[in-house]
């Protein structure tokens, strides 16, 4: 369990970090950013997304000494066995070194293609996000969120970003890139239910982590 009131979020992608400070805004806790503070960004060498989420937490908390909350996420197809998984963000690198996610998802949907996999039912994915929180001392605690979904195609809406646009959550009509930020990441003490895989997990975080009940009042 945190008490502390400034975290640092161990992330240099923009996305995230607009999305956990939107979610840490109620609870009145400062977020600052490894971006912010020109931290490196370590190697993830990790075949899992804890093991990956661990390395980027502590190599944050120990260069700050801030308490570190890091993400490690990503889509995982059943049709393609569970690609791209931890290895999401490496279907989207360039050979200049940029990412694309453009050319990532047509990478997915060309896999998909070339394994005759077109209804909903054959197109089942989930994106899952797991959460770290590691303190300057080493110690860790994790907290993992998923949400199931198919993928469509072509790419619906342009929205959030990564494979948002080609992923349609259980349950609804629209992709994650149809929805607003708020819609996707709203998420907020007092809420019985998180819609995206990272609100799930913060709301464990929020819970666990930080020590607050389910029906906290907003």
């Amino acid at each position: 369990m945190t008490t502390a009131k400034t975290i640092l979020v161990a992330s240099h992608n923009a996305g995230k970090i607009a999305e956990f400070s939107a979610l840490f805004t109620p609870l009145g806790v400062t977020v600052t950013s490894a971006a912010e503070r020109g931290l490196a960004e370590p190697v993830e060498e990790g075949e899992t997304f804890e093991a990956n989420a661990a390395t980027k937490a502590l190599a944050a908390a120990r260069a700050s000494g801030l308490p570190a909350l890091s993400d490690d996420s990503g889509l995982m197809v059943d049709g393609l066995d569970g690609a791209p998984g931890v290895y999401t963000a490496d279907w989207a690198t360039l050979p200049d070194g940029g990412r694309d996610f453009n050319v990532a998802m047509q990478k997915v949907e060309a896999a998909l293609q070339a394994r005759n996999l077109q209804t909903p039912a054959q197109r089942g994915a989930r994106f899952v996000s797991v959460l770290c929180l590691a303190d300057p001392d080493g110690s860790t605690a994790f907290y993992r969120g998923e949400i199931a979904g198919h993928l469509v195609w072509p790419p619906r809406g342009d929205k959030g970003f990564g494979y948002d646009p080609v992923f349609q959550p259980e349950g609804h009509q629209r992709t994650f890139g149809e929805m607003s930020s708020d819609e996707k990441h709203g998420w907020k003490p007092g809420d019985a239910t998180a819609l995206s895989h990272r609100a799930r997990a913060f709301k464990q975080f929020v819970e666990e982590g930080l020590g607050l009940p389910s029906d906290t009042s907003r």
